[in-house]
């Protein structure tokens, strides 16, 4: 896999990721600490994203 290929992968991921976070917050019977797992793993993958990038 090359490096831009991955970098897109890892935005579609993040992509999916904004998603979901936007689906539990709206949804009232969803914990605090899920939201917060999804977040975490949001800014995971946006921080390997840039770090790809400065690379």
């Amino acid at each position: 896999m090359s490096l831009s290929s991955h970098i897109q992968e890892l935005r579609r991921k993040h992509q999916h990721l904004a998603a979901q976070v936007d689906a539990a917050q709206r949804n009232a019977g969803t914990d605090s600490l899920t939201i917060a797992s999804l977040k975490k793993q949001k800014l995971r993958i946006k921080e390997e994203i840039e770090r790809l990038q400065t690379q």
